[in-house]
């Protein structure tokens, strides 16, 4: 399943730790980030359900899309 989110990851300085959270939290999966889009999106293919893995992560802030 994708899940997509609007994050506050709008650096390089923030994509370096998101990156590292999400490789952790998603070892087999894929994600990106979209830093040209207005809300910073963030796309994660995943069986799990990544909403409730990243609901209270500290790195970055995230909001899922419909």
């Amino acid at each position: 399943m994708i899940y997509v989110f609007k994050t506050s990851v709008d650096s390089p300085l923030k994509l370096q730790a998101a990156s590292e959270l999400l490789d952790q939290l998603f070892p087999n999966c894929k994600w990106n980030f979209d830093l040209e889009d207005c809300d910073n999106i963030l796309r994660v293919d995943s069986r799990l359900n990544a909403a409730a893995m990243l609901e209270n992560n500290t790195v970055f802030e995230c909001i899922e899309l419909e």
